[in-house]
């Protein structure tokens, strides 16, 4: 029974880690850009949107589509960012090759 009480233990440690290494990431805001930084979308760790720039130059109504295309490369660009900031923030956690999600 030792073993299986071993186990627990480091189960229960390695989700104690992964719940700080959470919200740790949650509390960071991380930028996306696109079109050389005219339009950023800032992030949360839990991809909530906390902010979007868009350069006033863009803001041409014939042009709609080109800021729409810009709005979705930028969020995208966050939205990796934040999965690396996770993925690098879980790697001394997680057994290795174990990545998110499971």
């Amino acid at each position: 029974m030792t073993d299986f009480n071993q186990i627990m233990k480091q189960a229960r440690e390695m989700q104690e880690k992964l719940m700080a290494e959470q919200e740790k990431l949650a509390q960071k805001e991380i930028t996306g850009k696109a079109g050389g930084g005219l339009v950023s979308v800032t992030l949360n760790g839990r991809n909530v949107v906390k902010n979007v720039t868009i350069d006033p130059s863009l803001i041409v109504p014939e042009d709609v589509a080109i800021l729409e295309d810009l709005l979705v490369a930028a969020f995208n660009d966050a939205l990796k960012k934040v999965e690396s900031e996770m993925n690098a923030g879980l790697s001394g956690i997680l057994p290795a090759g174990m990545k998110l999600p499971f």
